[in-house]
């Protein structure tokens, strides 16, 4: 095996800061890598030092190799590699060796002894050119090649579904989008009794509802339509404030869902880990990024009663679309636009109203319909259209007119 101690917002020198027992650490025998933090952890648990490098230090960076040995080996002299720090090393301990500097000739890559590494930039993004083949040589210095497949972890993944759920009924919501299509689909593989249920809340794209329950068909998936329009635009009339039509959109969901699912003996969700970091749940030091209703109280006690099951939630999107790939969903399925949870509601700004939303559906479906016609829709990440408070004047034949904006 091998070991990384990863990247953290947190700096080593501050109290409280991340720590590990290096004793321990040492004992394993196995390779380690530490990256930005985890380096300069390493650094002071070898006797060195670290100190803040005066100017953050944010974005590409040439990297000199001046070592080519295991960590670095088949790396050109010279390549770029993306940096987010604000402490560097400063010390090194003796028999430390530099494998590579900055163009300040700040140590970015070094190496403690035979099974200790560390690097000061980030390797998994992509903006550091040769990332992958530096994750790819770390691996390789355990004795094994690195064997992952999404074939094999799809196999994995569908066996410990099928151990998690044992034998319970499993309750889920569908929406259309990417994660809960590769949920649904992945728990259906594993054999399970499942109840997918789709809460139709007015606030979606035109025949978006239809267009859901028809491609869940096409997967051999029956879903459960619940049509709740009338009770959503109800709780949203003369809302005009962005967070309190999340909010109530979500505590609606939250209560229609519930009152469809009845009794739950196992509920299924698509967290992702995105999800869980921008959570911020408890006992996490993260920033609170969003609010999501994959964390309100009602599922959080399904948790602490060991009945919430999220498969997908150490995983990114990119990596959803490859399993979701794996288990033959077809292509348009997984790389449809996200589209956020409270549907058109944060589309249109300002009140809700049937005819508000009328308007930017028929935008959006000219804007969509405009961008698939021109290949431009599987180039695009995310693309919509919002309907926004005011009204502008422009031009129709040889006359003036006064209408809405959309963006």
């Amino acid at each position: 095996g091998a070991l990384v101690l990863s990247g953290e917002p947190a700096r080593v020198n501050e109290p409280g800061a991340p720590d590990v027992d290096f004793e321990k650490l040492q004992s394993l025998g196995c390779p380690v890598l530490g990256v930005c933090y985890g380096m300069q952890l390493l650094n002071r648990k070898f006797g060195g030092s670290v100190a803040h490098c005066g100017d953050r230090e944010y974005g590409p960076v040439t990297m000199e190799v001046r070592h080519p040995d295991a960590l670095l080996k088949n790396l050109p002299a010279q390549s770029t590699i993306w940096m987010s720090h604000s402490d560097s090393v400063s010390d090194l301990p003796a028999g430390c060796e530099v494998l590579a500097v900055n163009p300040r000739g700040t140590p970015v890559a070094v190496r403690w002894n035979e099974k200790f590494f560390g690097i000061q930039f980030h390797p998994e993004v992509s903006h550091s050119e040769y990332g992958t083949e530096i994750l790819r040589n770390f691996l390789e210095l355990s004795g094994e090649a690195p064997a992952f497949t999404m074939d094999r972890f799809k196999d994995q993944l569908i066996e410990e579904t099928r151990r998690a759920i044992a034998g319970r009924k499993v309750v889920c919501a569908v929406s259309g989008g990417v994660d809960s299509t590769v949920l649904a689909v992945l728990v259906h593989a594993a054999g399970a009794d499942m109840h997918p249920i789709f809460v139709d809340n007015g606030l979606l794209r035109r025949n978006e509802g239809d267009e859901v329950v028809a491609q869940f068909r096409r997967l051999g998936i029956e879903v459960d339509r619940v049509d709740a329009s009338d009770r959503f635009l109800t709780r949203l009339k003369g809302i005009t404030d962005p967070e309190e039509k999340r909010r109530r959109i979500g505590d609606e969901f939250i209560d229609v869902f519930f009152s469809r699912a009845g009794s739950v003996e196992l509920l299924a969700q698509g967290t992702l880990y995105p999800d869980v970091i921008e959570s911020a749940t408890s006992g996490s030091q993260a920033s609170r990024i969003k609010t999501h209703h994959n964390r309100v109280d009602r599922i959080l006690e399904l948790q602490a009663e060991g009945r919430l099951l999220e498969p997908l939630a150490e995983l990114f999107k990119d990596e959803v679309r490859e399993l979701g790939a794996a288990l033959n969903i077809p292509h348009d399925m997984l790389h449809r636009h996200p589209f956020p949870g409270p549907g058109l509601a944060v589309r249109v700004v300002g009140e809700i109203t049937p005819e508000r939303l009328e308007v930017c559906r028929g935008a959006d479906a000219i804007f969509i319909g405009e961008l698939k016609d021109s290949g431009w829709y599987d180039k695009v990440w995310q693309a919509g259209t919002a309907l926004l408070p005011v009204r502008t004047v422009g031009v129709k034949g040889d006359e003036r007119t006064y209408e809405e904006a959309v963006s």
